[in-house]
């Protein structure tokens, strides 16, 4: 496991520091307005947000872990920067419909099972206007299994093992002593995976317009985390089906309800 994973402050900076980066400038690329209520869904510590907050708008995060909406808590009111933050599902509070001109889904929906109906029931807190952020890594990439949260530091930097099937991977990662937690954890990433092409159906299905995608072959995240530059990945090769999946270490997307 990397430090960063227990180290929640490097982690919160980190998150920062990438959404300064790279997630404001290419959400401004494509949406003019600088967005003024911002949700994030699966906020963790709210590394994410605090860019927003810094730029004037109000954010309101919410994620299932309690210890994660507590530090999120801590690192604002450290920095002096206001946000809500709320242990909850967000579809459980109606007060926010129609609320939000910007909501970010970062390497979350990869961990949902129901994505179908989470991206149906997300509209409902869009402001008119208002468009969503998702990123995620596609599920064939080299670690699109979150492999890098196993313990081991064989298995924690062994690409491409989450593709094995279910039993042999299983029989990896307890050959490697991984806690039955962490194997809990990681086939459950490897039930709800999600690819590309799966990503663009659903997309369709729910009636949401792709304002943009953008594949990076090297993830902006990688950069605050091992020193490397991104980059996209070829324009030829992101139009491949499936092959792409291979490559593509983060996708980002900008979507808009239908209509």
């Amino acid at each position: 496991m990397q430090e960063r994973h227990t180290n929640r402050s490097k982690y919160f900076e980190e998150q920062a520091q990438t959404t300064s980066k790279y997630y404001i400038p290419y959400i401004k690329k494509h949406i003019s307005a600088t967005p003024s209520y911002v949700l994030e869904v699966g906020c963790g510590e709210g590394g994410n947000l605090l860019p927003f907050a810094m730029n004037g708008s109000k954010v309101v995060g919410v994620d299932y872990s309690v210890s994660r909406i507590e530090q999120a808590k801590q690192f604002f009111n450290e920095r002096g920067q206001e946000g809500t933050f709320i242990n909850s599902n967000i579809f459980a509070f109606k007060e926010y419909h129609h609320q939000f001109s910007l909501i970010i889904v970062h390497d979350v929906i990869e961990h949902i099972d129901d994505k179908k109906q989470f991206l149906s029931e997300l509209k409902d807190f869009l402001s008119p206007g208002g468009c969503i952020f998702i990123a995620f890594p596609a599920w064939q990439m080299p670690f699109g299994g979150h492999q890098q949260i196993a313990n081991g530091k064989f298995i924690s930097h062994l690409p491409f093992v989450h593709l094995l099937s279910k039993g042999l991977y299983t029989f990896v990662l307890r050959s490697f002593h991984e806690s039955e937690g962490t194997i809990k954890e990681l086939l459950s990433i490897k039930h709800s995976r999600c690819t590309i092409e799966h990503f663009r159906q659903l997309t369709s299905e729910t009636k949401y317009k792709v304002i943009n995608q953008q594949l990076f072959l090297i993830n902006p995240n990688y950069e605050t985390k091992f020193g490397f530059h991104p980059r996209r990945l070829n324009k030829g090769l992101s139009h491949i089906p499936y092959i792409r999946d291979f490559f593509s270490t983060s996708c980002f997307y900008l979507l808009q309800p239908e209509n």
